[in-house]
Parts: C-alpha cells; structure tokens; sequence
C-alpha cells in the first residue's frame, strides 16, 4: 500500500517510497495489494526476503528469456519444457541492482531512503553496462 493510502503527507520522499514499490511491481509481476500481503507481509518485505539467496524464484517470468527444449518421455511422446535461458551476466546484475533500488526506495524509514539524484545515478550506471555489453558484440 502506498504512503498516500494510509494518510502520509505528500512529499518527495514519498514518491520515493511509490517509485520503489512500483519497481518491485515491475520486477516481480505481483500488485501490493495481493491477498499473500497480510499478517505483516508486504511486497517490500516479500523482495528482502529473497533478496540474498532466492532472488530468481521472485522474478517476473516475462522478464526471463525462456527457451523450449524438446526432451523424449518414451518413444511415442515427446514433452517440451521450458527453461530459463540465462544470458549475459550484465543482464542478471541488472536485475539484482534493480531490485536494490526498489528495496532502497521503500524501506519504511523514509530518513533511509535513497534520494532521487542516486536513483538516477544507479539507472545510468545499469544502461551504460548494458550499452557497452551491446558494442562489444557487434
């Protein structure tokens, strides 16, 4: 839920918050209002959570490239499954950072909150990585 939602004042800092959770909306394909975001679960706490160890499992799975491969059960059935392709690994530190950002913007203190000017720093710095990826293979 946003800031505005629960009778916060408007401010920068809280489009911060609101541009962070809209992040981690993009990131992970799941609304904050979700019926799983009760008892104290929140899309915020959701992401630290898998931050560390399982952030691949919370990922939107538009956002990975999938590839079909065909694998035989018996000689009479074929199945296809379909398996993330994991590409350069620029794309997966993307999305790592990217999800820093959202946890950033977000965290309940907004006296912690990144300020806009990093944001904007951070987002660079993922598109020249991504830019200089794109020269080197051509």
């Amino acid at each position: 839920m946003s800031e505005y939602g629960i009778g916060s004042e408007i401010s920068t800092l809280g489009d911060v918050y609101s541009f962070g959770i809209l992040v981690l909306e993009m990131l992970t394909g799941r609304r904050p209002t979700e019926e799983m975001f009760k008892g104290g679960l929140n899309l915020h706490s959701y992401v630290k959570a898998a931050y560390t160890n399982n952030l691949w499992e919370i990922v939107d799975s538009i956002l990975l490239p999938m590839q079909v491969q065909e694998k035989t059960k018996s000689a009479m059935e074929e199945i296809s499954i379909e398996e993330p392709i994991h590409k350069h690994p620029n794309e997966e530190k993307a999305i790592h950072s990217l999800f820093g950002i959202g946890l950033a913007c977000s965290v309940e203190s907004s006296k912690e909150r990144l300020n806009m000017i990093d944001v904007t720093r951070d987002l660079n710095r993922i598109r020249n990585a991504f830019r200089s990826h794109e020269i080197s293979r051509v």
